[in-house]
């Protein structure tokens, strides 16, 4: 097990480039399921998350060609098994992406019920509710999901609480119904509108994704297609702050900053310079943040996914913030760790009430999740002195080669073993 060491004090200054995003890289990957011929994809970055859905994507009887360099091709022409296991899936929740496609192209599934990063409740009774009401019949087993349906029909369905992975995995299952499904309330997220975009490029009938309202126009058969997917906007978001947090000067190349207007709009309101152009973000801070109160909420709303790197740059920022998390119940975890290098915070509920320090001091500290160690590691650039982070493999699940990237950046950090 490897973990980070982090030297912190040194404003970050230069260039990076984001990676394509994990979150849009994952669904459009189990996208093959949903036809024999080849998908490519582009831009799909090498993180454990990734490797993760490739075992189980060959598990099911899927090609995959070039996995260790770009591009890649998946052929899913021969699958020979309709079971995501329990020792596939309960590291990641993204696995439960592969029911809808099974489902709607193979009439079965047997999909363990998935894992992830401890960061609260996230139940998949949206997902199964749904296919029920496109007429499958759906069963729970000793810890999995057993669902058939000879073809799923379209249907009219209303979610009760907004879901990336319910928007997608409804979406792709809709995409081989008979008829036409509309999905209200569907999340509006950047990854949901990629996934729409591929399935369109194979033959899909996609209208409306990227707004609460999305129909489907079933059809008989998907084709193989070739698609770049979207840049990673939580990497961006995460080196965005690290630029304010060190008071450096960091442009962020091959990125898309309208899908990252909440977390520009909230670094401005802290005193941060932020330019934008196309497709990069040039972020320069000066060593002094303001205090500003943030509120998560799903796309565009600001990203839950970006909570714990804002309370990591509030907790040096000048004056009081107060920081609400809306969509998960437990997603302070980090809060613990930032107390041990000197922050000021105080948790209640779900909201976390900081009080900014002139610094904070480096410290041994132990990752929770995949956000809470991007955190640890803006909290550890900033620091004075030595922060040691364990149980980086969290990191590792969403940020291909963060601390290279940062290395270029002129940080002081260092992966060993434990």
């Amino acid at each position: 097990m490897d973990k980070l060491i982090i030297r912190g004090g040194a404003p970050l200054r230069g260039q990076v480039e984001v990676s394509g995003a994990k979150n849009a890289a994952l669904p459009a990957m189990v996208a093959s399921l949903l036809t024999e011929e080849s998908i490519r994809l582009h831009r799909i970055p090498q993180l454990g998350d990734v490797r993760t859905i490739i075992g189980l994507l060959n598990h099911l009887g899927v090609s995959v060609e070039g996995r260790d360099r770009e591009p890649i091709s998946l052929r899913a022409d021969r699958i020979d098994r309709f079971e995501a296991p329990y020792q596939l899936v309960k590291t990641m929740r993204a696995s439960v992406l592969v029911l809808g496609p099974l489902l709607a192209r193979f009439g079965r599934a047997r999909v363990s019920l998935p894992g992830g990063c401890a960061i609260g409740t996230r139940p998949i009774n949206l997902h199964l509710a749904a296919l029920e009401k496109m007429g499958a019949t759906v069963s729970l087993d000793a810890g999995y999901v057993e669902a058939k349906a000879p073809r799923l029909k379209g249907a009219r369905i209303t979610f009760d609480g907004q879901t990336v992975t319910g928007t997608e995995n409804l979406m792709m299952a809709a995409t081989l119904a008979d008829g036409v499904t509309v999905l209200e309330n569907a999340a509006c997220e950047p990854e949901v509108t990629d996934l729409a975009a591929l399935l369109n490029r194979m033959g899909a009938r996609i209208e409306g994704a990227g707004t609460p309202t999305i129909s489907i126009e079933g059809t008989s058969h998907l084709h193989g297609a070739e698609h770049e997917v979207i840049p990673d906007r939580v990497e961006t978001g995460t080196f965005m702050v690290a630029a304010a947090i060190t008071g450096g000067d960091v442009t962020i190349n091959r990125c898309l900053p309208y899908h990252l207007e909440a977390v520009t709009e909230k670094l401005r309101e802290t005193g941060v310079r932020v330019e934008e152009t196309d497709c990069s973000i040039r972020v320069v801070g000066d060593g002094h943040v303001r205090g500003v109160n943030i509120r998560t909420h799903p796309y565009p709303g600001f990203a839950t996914d970006m909570q714990a790197q804002m309370t990591a740059l509030m907790s040096i920022a000048q004056g009081s913030s107060v920081i609400t998390e809306t969509v998960f119940e437990n997603r302070f975890m980090h809060v613990n760790e930032l107390l041990r290098m000197g922050a000021d915070i105080k948790v209640v509920g779900t909201t976390a009430f900081v009080h900014g320090v002139p610094t904070l001091s480096g410290a041994p500290v132990m990752a929770t999740d995949l956000r809470a160690s991007a955190s640890l590691v803006l909290a550890g650039l900033a620091a004075q002195g030595i922060t040691t982070i364990s149980r980086v493999y969290h990191l590792d699940r969403g940020y291909e080669s963060i601390e290279q990237k940062l290395l270029g950046l002129g940080a002081s950090i260092e992966r060993v073993a434990e």
